[in-house]
Parts: structure tokens; sequence; C-alpha cells
């Protein structure tokens, strides 16, 4: 399904209360409030610039979503929310789908040390007691998120703002 369509559930009047309830629990949840690994070690960036090397699945996804303005509760490309993402991500890359919430993304999958993590593992972040992050591993300590302050771009894990707020790797089977 293409990423802006929305299922042919979300079109009738029970769709639209559903869809409403869903938008609603998103605004309340979004990026606050967590198998044999299948991919090789990812050798993702081909320069500084953050482009990714051509031969990734998420290559696509990143060049459509970079820049996008983070929103807390967005889930579109005029504004999206670190959990929702992740999730359109999974949807439109993998077919996978995934919880909306980074709470909810935070159980699924197997939790993985930081020397097992894969290109495409979800990674967490707790940044107050209450507010979490998520992003997506893209190997050589970079991961693509939803940044509070730029938007949809690519980060370094071992930036020191991101690693002392370091949780867990969480792997997805693809």
């Amino acid at each position: 399904m293409p990423i802006f369509s929305m299922p042919p559930a979300f079109t009738s009047v029970a769709g639209e209360k559903w869809s409403l309830w869903l938008l609603t629990l998103s605004c309340l949840a979004g990026c606050s409030t967590s198998p044999t690994p299948s991919n090789p070690p990812a050798k993702t960036l081909r320069d500084q610039n953050g482009t990714l090397n051509q031969t990734r699945p998420l290559k696509d996804f990143y060049d459509k979503w970079q820049g996008v303005p983070y929103r807390w509760g967005g889930a579109t490309p005029t504004g999206v929310d670190c959990s929702a993402l992740v999730q359109i991500a999974y949807a439109n890359t993998w077919q996978i789908a995934l919880p909306r919430t980074t709470t909810q993304q935070s159980s699924v999958g197997r939790r993985v040390t930081p020397s097992h993590a894969r290109y495409g593992d979800l990674v967490f972040f707790h940044i107050t007691r209450q507010e979490k992050h998520v992003g997506l591993y893209l190997g050589q300590q970079k991961f693509i998120h939803a940044s509070s302050s730029q938007g949809v771009m690519i980060s370094r894990m071992d930036n020191p703002y991101w690693a002392s707020h370091f949780w867990q790797f969480r792997h997805i089977k693809k």
C-alpha cells in the first residue's frame, strides 16, 4: 500500500471514528511516555552528509522523508514524530506493521546488545524518565530519526547527547 493512501476500512463512518480515536491516542502517546539477524553488518553511508548507500532499502525512504519537520503526533510528510517515522519506514520498506507509539515499539522484536545491532534495528533512548525516542539504526554508529529541532535526519550514536540517553536496540525479523 502506498505511504499516503488509507485502507478501505478508514473510508466508512465507523472508520472515521476509529481513525479519529487513533489520531487522539497518537497525539497523547507519540514519542513520549519500549530470531537470527538476517541482515549483514551495514556499511550504509557513502559520505558525511548523510547520503545512504544506494544498495540499502532505507535509502529511498530517507530521501523522501529527509528534512520533514517534527510534529508531535504527526504521521504525514508535513510533520512526523519519531514513532510514526519508524512505523511508516517498516510498513513501506519491509511491509511489517509496527505499533504506533515508542512505548509499544520498545517491546516488539528481540532486544540485542549494541555489538549485535544490525541495519534497520530499532534504537531507543530515554530522554527523561517518561519521554522516550526511537530511530532506525543504519550501522556505523548512525541512525535515522525525527529530531524535534531539525526534523527527519541522520545522527550519530556516539554523539555525547545520544550516547548518554541510549536505552536499547530491538531487532525485528525481516
